[in-house]
């Protein structure tokens, strides 16, 4: 057996690493990610070497936080089909995929210019995404809450589309909610015009 097998982290370890992405995923999403590294271990309460053994460079940090926001979507659409009604679990994944993703494009950015793709470092967990949209996606058009002709790509878009003009409205809840009203009344199937 060579040294290329990974080790499970030790416990302490893992809780470590655990901490260090619930802090800086907590801090970049609220003040960016032009936050030191250092602040984030000492948020954590680790030191910065904890930090860099576990993440050697803060686009290491960004990807992981990255990756594991994408993982939680990933669980938390699961459960959201296993629980919900197909139009509820489409309308809720919609709303969860939007919430999660503040800040994703400031981490792009950051990424893009430390000459880092995001994208391929995100392809795994953002195939399993993909897949579960596209499956809520059809269920929601077979129970008949969706328009029938949009299609996986479009979906994708207008989540984009979205999460961009959350962003621009800040932390206005009132105007969050309209925004989604507006956006789920389009989703839905045009009412049939009488006669």
């Amino acid at each position: 057996m060579g040294g290329a097998e990974e080790r499970p982290l030790r416990a302490d370890a893992a809780r470590n690493r655990a901490r260090l992405l619930d802090v800086a995923t907590e801090v970049f999403t609220i003040r960016g990610v032009g936050v030191p590294t250092e602040e984030i271990a000492r948020a954590a309460g680790v030191g910065t070497g904890t930090l860099f053994r576990h993440f050697p460079t803060k686009e290491a940090l960004l990807e992981a936080v990255m990756v594991r926001r994408l993982e939680a979507i990933a669980a938390q659409t699961a459960q959201l089909s296993a629980e919900l009604d197909s139009a509820d679990a489409f309308f809720a994944c919609f709303r969860l995929v939007i919430e999660q993703s503040a800040g994703k494009n400031e981490f792009s950015q950051a990424l893009a210019a430390a000459g880092r793709d995001a994208h391929t470092a995100l392809r795994e967990s953002s195939q399993v995404v993909q897949a579960q949209l596209a499956c809520l996606l059809d269920r929601a058009q077979q129970a008949g809450a969706v328009r029938q002709e949009l299609c996986l790509p479009e979906l994708i878009a207008l989540m984009a589309g979205t999460g961009t003009t959350m962003e621009h409205l800040g932390a206005d809840p009132a105007a969050r909610e309209r925004i989604f009203n507006v956006v789920f009344d389009g989703l839905r199937p045009a009412p049939e015009a009488d006669g």
